[in-house]
């Protein structure tokens, strides 16, 4: 499991990607379908805004409902949980890292469909995930950003479960 697929995805970010998907197409577009009837209903459509805005919405969500498809079909879910070697970093690592000013913080690499920046979990494909792969507590690792390169010392990996 050290060398994920394309596009890996948590358990849990599995379940959000097709709770989205479910909520969508049980909810949301069955309402708007719904709306854009009656709207239709009421006489000339070219200046109906209910009719108009509902038809400009279901687009939006065929298109998301596509998006979510196509990345439902690619994902490969991988549990942390499962991972042997929990002394390198491999996807679902959490690990704490410091930089040269000895500033810390912890990240959870996840898959690129469920990182949240805020939440610190970071996508498997972003440039610090990718540096930091493989590295064992004590590791020095180079990261290239648009602002320069910084390094990071690996001081602790740890895995769920």
């Amino acid at each position: 499991m050290s060398v994920p697929p394309s596009n890996p995805i948590t358990p849990a970010g599995y379940a959000a990607l097709r709770a989205r998907y479910d909520h969508l197409l049980g909810t949301e577009r069955p309402r708007i379908v719904e709306i854009v009837s009656w709207a239709a209903g009421n006489g000339d459509r070219s200046e109906n805004g209910d009719y108009l805005y509902g038809r400009k919405r279901m687009r939006e969500i065929d298109r998301e409902l596509a998006h979510l498809a196509r990345r439902m079909k690619a994902a490969r879910v991988l549990d942390p949980a499962d991972q042997p070697d929990r002394s390198r970093v491999f996807f679902g690592a959490t690990v704490t890292i410091a930089d040269e000013e000895d500033a810390r913080r912890s990240l959870t690499i996840v898959g690129d469909d469920e990182q949240d920046a805020g939440a610190e979990r970071i996508g498997w494909s972003s440039p610090l995930a990718r540096a930091l792969r493989g590295a064992a507590v004590g590791d020095l690792r180079t990261v290239r950003l648009p602002s320069g390169e910084r390094e990071w010392e690996v001081l602790t990996v740890s895995y769920p479960g």
